[in-house]
């Protein structure tokens, strides 16, 4: 590339920067026109939440911010010397659309998959928007946790064997947890297990939110039949359930699972157990995990 290419691309690259800051100045001035989110696709992470966002982003009648699919308001954000949460409500509103992009019936949503797991997201979201409704797609925790795994080693902040990282959780995040630092990259990375134990993590959102404005899907299900599961949420959510999404292709699909030793598969088996009944008898449904 010659410094004449070089120069434009810079100069370009320096003026859509500048254009997206005027932008969401212009969506900060404008926040009281744009409306909080009518339902949150709370997690879990590993579980499909790109595929269903990306399937009801289809929907006419359904919209998410143009900006990014995951904000991560509720849950401060991931990096951690930026607390997104701490910006405040006119922030969060400037990443959705306004009320005269929308028609009568519209909804608008966004999808954080950290907000299940996080455990001040449940009591901010009831503060700011008690009355979203909340989608949580619950994946087989065992297949949750290997993918999680495979993802962090990919990224190669994963030094350890798969079996030894599992069995070290509790080890790596004590000090993470006694101190409550939830935004500590311990916590972030390495909560394989954790993050599967969805029986407290819903009833967290069962203290501040009622029955029904939660909906529960299984992954499983999701993903063998799409559609079923889409007419589900657009009932739940109350728009056209009639419409049919025309590409249904599943998203940010993980590598082979081909060489998880079996030794993994029942120790997490064994551990996921007890809690897997205890979400069955909240929830009165079996998931058969």
């Amino acid at each position: 590339m010659g410094m004449i290419e070089l120069t434009r691309g810079l100069h370009s690259q320096r003026l859509k920067k500048f254009a997206r800051r005027l932008d969401f100045a212009f969506r900060k001035a404008t926040w009281r026109d744009r409306p909080l989110p009518d339902f949150l696709i709370v997690g879990a992470q590993k579980s499909g939440t790109t595929s269903l966002h990306a399937y009801l982003s289809q929907h006419p009648q359904l919209f998410s911010s143009p900006l990014k699919k995951e904000i991560h308001y509720f849950d401060g954000g991931k990096h951690r010397k930026s607390d997104s949460f701490a910006k405040g409500e006119i922030w969060y509103r400037a990443h959705f659309p306004s009320q005269r992009e929308l028609s009568a019936g519209s909804r608008v949503f966004e999808a954080s998959p950290l907000y299940l797991f996080h455990p001040l997201a449940a009591e901010r979201i009831a503060r700011l928007a008690p009355r979203t409704k909340l989608i949580a797609l619950l994946r087989n925790p065992v297949e949750r946790a290997i993918s999680h795994y495979l993802s962090t080693k990919r990224r190669k902040f994963e030094p350890l064997p798969m079996l030894e990282a599992f069995q070290k959780e509790e080890e790596r995040l004590e000090q993470v947890l006694a101190g409550r630092d939830f935004k500590n990259e311990l916590y972030i990375r390495y909560t394989y297990k954790s993050r599967g134990r969805y029986q407290e993590q819903l009833d967290r959102y069962r203290r501040y939110f009622p029955a029904q404005q939660i909906l529960l899907l299984s992954s499983e299900e999701f993903f063998n039949d799409p559609h079923e599961s889409l007419k589900r949420v657009f009932d739940f959510v109350e728009v056209d359930a009639g419409f049919r999404v025309g590409d249904v292709t599943a998203r940010n699909v993980g590598g082979s699972k081909d060489e998880v030793p079996s030794s993994v598969h029942e120790y997490l088996m064994d551990y996921f157990r007890p809690y897997n009944r205890a979400l069955y008898e909240q929830t009165g449904r079996d998931f058969g995990w």
